[in-house]
């Protein structure tokens, strides 16, 4: 998979490009049902399945201060794109001059002269250009003048409810796992690096991994059955994002005990993927009835996350 930074230093060279644009955040089972067409489509012309994506989310650009909690980030992302077949991703840098395209400006400096698409597949509630004029309307209006080809997928319905970003955050930071799952099409997963901590997971018994999260939609604050992805490998691991309030209260944290290893993880990129959501955090009469808590957690994750790796092998 090729991956251009800027879609404006592009030059092209790529056959029949089939494109889909949008921000595409958590690449959930909706952008999945996209993206699957646009590979369909370009397999049978013998083209390239590309997306083109915004950096930053447009909504960090317009209103930074309520920017909305990213399900994921960038190397995720491009993780996922490459799973499902993309051949190309097009980044264009989302700033002043990209807001102010207007639809046929953005249609002609960058779907026809840099993407140099032939064909589009575009989500049902698509829209771009200054004032977000642009859609699918639009686009096949235009269609034949720039030589391209556009398509309508509908949107994806699970239980009941329209499949959206907006709606997977809301679950991701109430806590429901299980029905983002259903929504993701796959488990959640926080991405992260491990920072230098205070150590008092291993005062208690039970050294943790503090993670800066790469991104920022995070699980409400609880323990979690969960598996630490590094160096190739998947172990079990309790997770708790919180304040700690038993020993500690500051600003929320991500803390992964990674079971049955040993070593020091400080600086390494680690994958959290979540299970399930054991409990709320709780404040103890004591440390050590927190240390009883803690030993009965490790044991609620190792059987969870046994049972589940069982019954998906």
């Amino acid at each position: 998979m090729i991956v251009v930074e800027n879609v404006h230093s592009f030059n092209g060279g790529h056959p029949h490009v089939v494109l889909t644009i949008g921000s595409f955040d958590g690449v959930h089972l909706g952008h999945q049902c996209i993206i699957n067409t646009v590979v369909k489509r370009a397999r049978s012309a013998n083209g390239s399945a590309a997306v083109l994506t915004m950096r930053p989310h447009p909504r960090e650009f317009f209103s930074p201060a309520h920017a909305p909690n990213l399900l994921t980030s960038d190397e995720t992302k491009l993780k996922l794109f490459e799973r499902l077949g993309l051949d190309i991703v097009f980044f264009l840098p989302f700033n002043a001059e990209s807001a102010a395209l207007d639809r046929r400006e953005f249609v002609t400096r960058i779907v026809r002269d840099r993407c140099q698409a032939r064909h589009l597949v575009v989500g049902h509630d698509f829209c771009f250009g200054r004032d977000a004029l642009g859609d699918f309307s639009y686009l096949n209006e235009v269609a034949p003048e720039f030589g391209f080809t556009v398509e309508q997928a509908p949107p994806v319905i699970v239980e009941g409810e329209r499949v959206s970003s907006t709606l997977i955050r809301e679950q991701v930071l109430a806590g429901d796992l299980e029905r983002t799952e259903a929504f993701l099409g796959r488990k959640y997963s926080v991405s992260g690096t491990v920072v230098t901590g205070r150590g008092m997971g291993a005062k208690l018994g039970f050294p943790t991994a503090n993670i800066r999260p790469h991104h920022t939609a995070i699980p409400a604050q609880g323990v979690y059955a969960a598996e630490a992805i590094f160096g190739g490998v998947a172990r079990a691991a309790a997770v708790n994002i919180g304040v700690a309030p038993t020993i500690r209260n500051e600003d929320p944290t991500v803390e992964a005990f990674v079971l049955d290893f040993h070593g020091d993880l400080v600086g390494q990129t680690i994958d959290l993927v979540f299970h399930k959501r054991l409990r709320s955090e709780r404040k103890f009469p004591s440390v050590e009835a927190l240390q009883t808590q803690i030993r009965a957690d490790v044991e609620s994750v190792r059987e969870c996350v046994l049972e589940t790796n069982q019954s998906e092998s």
